[in-house]
């Protein structure tokens, strides 16, 4: 059974999640739903991962195994999947991959990006995709908290518990490398998107991340308080977590690709 990567991007608005559910209302379930139908057989699908409810995705990855009998070309293989698909959820690359890759055991790391508006009025264009902050979000204050997660730290503190955590968890479990965690601004200075370049995240980090560091923007903690809680990781984790409206999955990093 030839096994192939998928990349699909996704407005997750809608969805409640990647994630299969019972409801049916997973990306995952639409996705395998038009599986079925170009097979005519189930399918069960295996991606680099999940993404929270009202998150979105420009790239988010998945391989499958599909059977020998129905041998396509990827670009056949793409019209096939999005003729089924919804036109919130799209195929937009296929590409043969070896028997041992797996969308996410291969991955070595993710790119996420989360934007906020700062205009007074929330343009509708921007409804369920940004987190709107009309108070304002001093640039340079949010550089700096933002800087703050950058290296190699214990991230507990910034993880949201899913319910598969280990017991006792190894020593390394919440340790994560943050290549970039930066700011650039649109727009005139109200729409700031801030990227996030690393081997890994966990469960609602890349949230909490965001409305901790906007916290310390906003004057309501400091850079050494946020500093504290990479150091002092069995404290209290963050009770600040931005919304999901305003995260996209940019892009899984494979090999040579990172």
């Amino acid at each position: 059974m030839p096994r192939l990567l998928f990349t699909c991007a996704y407005d997750g608005a809608t969805w409640r999640g990647w994630q299969s559910q019972a409801c049916g209302m997973g990306v995952q379930d639409e996705v395998e739903r038009a599986f079925s139908a170009v097979l005519r057989a189930p399918l069960r699908i295996a991606a680099s991962g999940r993404t929270d409810a009202g998150v979105h995705a420009y790239a988010q990855c998945f391989h499958a195994d599909v059977p020998e009998s129905c041998r396509m070309s990827p670009e056949n293989w793409r019209a096939a999947l999005n003729a089924h698909l919804p036109s919130s959820i799209r195929i937009l690359q296929v590409q043969a991959v070896a028997e041992s890759f797996h969308a996410r055991f291969s991955a070595v790391g993710k790119v996420y990006e989360y934007c906020i508006c700062t205009a007074t009025v929330l343009s509708p264009f921007l409804h369920n995709r940004a987190w709107h902050c009309p108070a304002g979000v001093p640039v340079e204050a949010l550089r700096e908290a933002l800087q703050v997660y950058e290296g190699t730290h214990d991230f507990r503190r910034f993880a949201a518990k899913r319910g598969n955590e280990p017991e006792i968890p190894p020593a390394d479990f919440y340790l994560r490398t943050i290549y970039e965690a930066s700011v650039s601004v649109e727009q005139g200075g109200e729409l700031l998107r801030l990227r996030f370049h690393g081997n890994g995240f966990m469960y609602r980090m890349v949230r909490m991340l965001v409305g901790t560091a906007h916290r310390v923007a906003t004057g309501k903690m400091t850079p050494a308080q946020l500093r504290a809680m990479l150091d002092s990781p069995e404290g209290e984790k963050t009770r600040f977590c931005a919304p999901a409206s305003g995260l996209y999955l940019q892009r899984v990093l494979y090999g040579e690709s990172s």
